[in-house]
């Protein structure tokens, strides 16, 4: 059960993660706990990166049953300010949602911005392995130093510099109960010793975020607490992920130390379950641990199992608008002649307000005449798919059946096609 405080209002109780039940290995079931609600994990985190899921209102969200939302302090720094988030009152209340929400540090961009890819699970890296690598087709708009990032705005091209200090200020302001800290995010093309030289410098910078958030912390002491996460960063590269996770693990400053950690970075997929082990064998039970940047079935299970907690990813809502449709039975592109007639919801048995309400007929309709409606429509079904997939394993982990849920999913869903 979520428990969501009316209103928006919020709770004098402090950031807290209990774990609840447990797999063999590192693979849990647990609440955390902040001022605006609770999340039961694992958890499903939407992603609203300007402070809005594309197309879809934030009462839509609750209705799908989405526990919290992740923004993006980068992108709302620079629009509408993180000054005007702080006078609304904070994320939650500028964008009229009323449970927890999550802000990323910009670290993203310090990949996205500086080498042109988007995604950091299963990026394509054929052929390609040095450190000033940089998609094709792109320019480097972000570019680090061991001081912090200078970035080009994509929306005017003015410089802007972020550094520990400044993203812990921005975050601050935006009042997320669940902040980052500044990192580096590697691709998987750079050299082993830039590597090494990126973890030590994102662990210079998770001390520097730790004493900037108990600086904050008092500064603020009339608003609501806010978590600060450390991110772990290594690449492929096991020695570098335990060397990172336990450094920030350890990590203490004017006696504050981080209240979870993210698993960031870019990740090889074939190895992802591994990875995240490796990340889990070395951070404390006792505080959650969120995965940056992933959606796909295969990938939650593989990281649930592994001591991941909660996720984030843009991906539902993405391939939403752009006509790809999620179903138990795999993924199919609604935009395709098998769906001109279909007088039948987007998946049979789907619960989400698209499936209860339209057919595939109608939406395949509103894409080919490109009306706003057809991403609101198809962005609600699959982010509702992605959140009760997760809630599922929930369910499967509690009951002890987390194997037979995983094998029949998982079997279901690459091994048959709907029509499309």
């Amino acid at each position: 059960m979520i428990e969501r405080l009316p209103g928006g209002e919020v709770s004098d109780a402090p950031f807290a993660f209990d774990v609840t039940s447990r797999l063999d290995g590192h693979g849990r079931t647990g609440t955390i706990t902040t001022p605006h609600g609770s999340i039961e994990t694992p958890a499903f985190i939407v992603v609203g990166t300007k402070a809005t899921v594309k197309a879809v209102v934030p009462e839509a969200l609750t209705d799908l049953g989405a526990q919290a939302v992740l923004a993006n302090a980068y992108h709302l720094y620079l629009q509408p300010g993180s000054d005007i988030i702080d006078e609304a009152g904070g994320l939650g209340a500028f964008m009229n949602w009323p449970g927890p929400t999550f802000t990323d540090s910009g670290g993203f961009q310090v990949m996205s911005l500086g080498s042109g890819f988007k995604k950091v699970l299963a990026m394509d890296t054929a052929g390609l392995g040095d450190d000033d690598v940089i998609a094709e087709g792109k320019s480097r708009m972000a570019h680090v130093d061991d001081d912090g990032v200078t970035f080009t705005s994509h929306l005017n091209g003015d410089k802007h510099r972020f550094t520990p200090e400044i993203s812990l200020q921005i975050q601050h302001r935006l009042g997320a109960d669940i902040m980052f800290a500044f990192d580096e995010l590697t691709t998987l093309m750079n050299t082993r010793p830039y590597q090494e030289r990126s973890v030590e410098r994102t662990h210079a910078w998770a001390i520097r975020c730790l004493a900037e958030h108990q600086r904050l912390t008092v500064e603020r002491a009339d608003k609501p607490y806010q978590a600060l996460f450390g991110v772990v960063q290594g690449a492929q590269y096991e020695d570098l992920r335990r060397q990172a996770a336990r450094g920030l693990a350890e990590l203490e400053v004017d006696g504050r130390s981080f209240d979870g950690f993210g698993l960031g970075g870019a990740l090889e997929k074939e190895n992802l379950g591994t990875i995240i082990g490796w990340m889990s064998d070395e951070l404390p039970e006792d505080k959650p641990r969120h995965l940056l940047g992933i959606s796909e079935p295969d990938d939650f299970f593989a990281a649930i199992a592994a001591g991941a907690d909660t996720f984030d990813c843009v991906n539902p809502s993405r391939v939403a608008r752009n006509a790809a449709i999620y179903t138990a039975d795999g993924r199919y592109n609604i935009n395709t002649a098998a769906s001109r007639r279909a007088f039948v919801p987007l998946e049979d048995d789907c619960d989400c307000y698209t499936c209860t309400h339209y057919t595939r007929a109608y939406l395949h309709h509103l894409f080919k005449a490109r009306e706003i409606l057809s991403s609101t429509l198809a962005t609600i079904h699959n982010e509702r798919f992605t959140v009760r997939l997760v809630d599922n394993i929930r369910a499967a982990m509690r009951a002890g059946d987390f194997d037979a849920y995983r094998d029949e999913f998982l079997g279901r869903f690459y091994s048959r096609r709907v029509t499309a």
